[in-house]
């Protein structure tokens, strides 16, 4: 890293000169962009941790009732930053003793929508319904299937007391909820986009109904965000340095941001996965996050990289620390971020969006929008609609296999791994040893998102970042087909129409994407893969 110093504190010297962290706390849209949409809006998370901390004891009390009623598990219905700090949270933390088991289904696909249903008992879960806008299709199909679950288990009159939602105040899902008699409506303030929504009501409400301590999460998020006030020296202002970094290197051509975590908050990539995707992608610039992706010898990474360890102290860090040292000594540009416990967390969510805001008045784009996920959702909408029409969904081909999609591989490029597939631990395994075949073949980065879920994080990427990837769509048979209530469609239809939606929404905009199906989607399927790369 020690290459780049020099240009990244020249860049913080810029922005300490245009004043910027100071405009940015006065909320000036200029920042980013001459005109103020999605941005003045958008910039509630600079304080949010404050208003949250008032409703500490209400958060608790509410945690409190919940296992008074005798719930022993929550299921989380939502989608990208209405779904993924929660789930950051439950796998780092789990839930407390005596509080409910937190499962997080942010999932269209039949096969998962299965196995949250084999695990729980309608009759003693409690359902969170979360989406901002409260328009999204995914979560208010899960509900309508779930509700009539309910219904069937406890009677349609007590029904609505196993729902709980979380939206912004004047959605259709809040007046739904209060004609449906939901048991409780968290409103949100609606000045935060999904993805900086951590600190707010989205991942808080389910912390606190897994009993973690979220006083102590967003007193460390607090102590960060007093380091990043206007007062405080720009080279000492930790999220304005970490995003001068972050755009001074993808400025340079290192815009393959890797990152790796300690075993025990290695879920904090999924994350922060959708907060760069989604926030830099656009215009035909970004910064790819690329996460999860097993750690190789070093010279098998290219000059479009650039590294961030995030270490948990006393955590097993052995193999990793050694790796590290391996991938410094190739000159490769390090950044290690230390923390002492999980909470720090806390800190972590403020300072990554803080270093998000500064990395997008940097590359000239807005932070806050995400204009072209709205492009596969249109896309979906109209291919259910021609199912219900016809009777079925179109058919798509793509013009070549995933050999023939490897021989367009070259400097600077990247591969999408965008799975539809059930996640279990053989299929991830299975796409890890693919995902390290490729980095070893070819020396590109590659990437890997489960579908539909990845549409509401690195979808937006794909489609408006720079024109560099190489798509690989696997999908696969539905064992099962399971109705959604008051639709003509089951979710297998909603799940194949997602994909068929991106893949035509990539191949309208000339990016390089292939298809392949399988009858499975399992390990086995995946490793057939695998060996057309040795």
């Amino acid at each position: 890293m020690d290459n780049y110093l020099s240009d990244v504190e020249a860049a913080l010297s810029d922005l300490g000169q245009g004043d910027i962290v100071a405009r940015i706390w006065r909320r000036e849209h200029t920042v980013w962009k001459p005109e103020p949409t999605e941005i003045t809006n958008r910039l509630g998370w600079l304080t949010v941790a404050d208003q949250m901390s008032r409703q500490m004891p209400a958060l608790q009390s509410f945690a409190q009732e919940i296992i008074e009623a005798g719930f022993r598990q929550v299921v989380l219905l939502g989608m990208g930053g209405s779904s993924l700090g929660a789930e950051v949270l439950r796998q780092t933390f789990g839930s407390a003793a005596g509080y409910p088991e937190i499962i997080v289904l942010d999932s269209t696909m039949p096969a998962w929508v299965q196995s949250v249903t084999q695990a729980t008992d309608p009759a003693r879960t409690l359902f969170l319904v979360s989406s901002k806008s409260g328009t999204t299709t995914e979560p208010l199909c899960l509900y309508r299937y779930f509700r009539n679950l309910v219904e069937i288990a406890i009677g349609k009159d007590k029904a609505g007391g196993s729902f709980v939602t979380i939206t912004d105040p004047g959605t259709p899902l809040a007046r739904l909820a209060t004609r449906e008699r939901f048991r409780r409506i968290f409103l949100n303030p609606p000045d935060i986009g999904g993805r900086y929504s951590v600190l707010s009501y989205f991942g808080l409400v389910p912390a606190a109904l897994a009993g973690i301590n979220i006083t102590r999460l967003l007193e460390q998020a607090g102590g960060m965000r007093e380091a990043c006030a206007p007062g405080v020296p720009i080279r000492d202002n930790p999220g304005a340095w970490l995003g001068a970094y972050l755009a001074t290197l993808a400025l340079k051509g290192r815009d393959k941001l890797t990152v790796i975590t300690s075993p025990a908050i290695s879920s904090f990539g999924l994350w922060l996965e959708q907060l760069i995707a989604e926030s830099t992608g656009k215009e035909g610039k970004g910064i790819v996050p690329v996460v999860g992706e097993p750690l190789v010898e070093a010279d098998y990474y290219g000059d479009d990289r650039f590294f961030v360890f995030l270490r948990l102290e006393d955590d097993n860090n052995s193999g990793i620390d050694t790796a590290i040292e391996r991938i410094r000594s190739w000159a490769q540009p390090m950044l290690v971020l230390e923390l002492k416990d999980r909470y720090d967390l806390g800190a972590e969510f403020y300072r990554w969006q803080f270093a998000t805001a500064i990395a997008g008045a940097m590359l000239g784009i807005n932070p806050f929008d995400q204009p072209n996920v709205q492009q596969t959702k249109d896309a979906t909408e109209r291919l259910l609609g021609e199912y219900i029409t016809a009777g079925n969904l179109p058919q798509i081909e793509t013009p070549s296999s995933f050999s023939e999609l490897l021989t367009k591989v070259e400097k600077g490029r990247y591969l999408a791994i965008m799975a539809y597939l059930k996640k279990t631990a053989g299929v991830d395994r299975a796409l890890a040893e693919l995902r390290r075949r490729v980095v070893e073949k070819y020396g590109i980065a590659t990437t890997v998102g489960y579908g539909p879920c990845f549409l509401h994080s690195t979808g937006q990427l794909h489609k408006g970042g720079p024109a560099t990837g190489l798509f690989l769509q696997i999908t696969a048979d539905h064992e099962q087909q399971i109705p959604i209530p008051g639709k003509a469609y089951t979710f297998g239809v909603v799940a194949d129409a997602q994909a068929l939606g991106d893949l035509q929404s990539l191949q309208s905009i000339g990016r390089s994407v292939v298809r392949v199906h399988f009858r499975r989607g399992d390990q086995a399927s995946i490793l057939k893969l695998v060996k057309e790369l040795k």
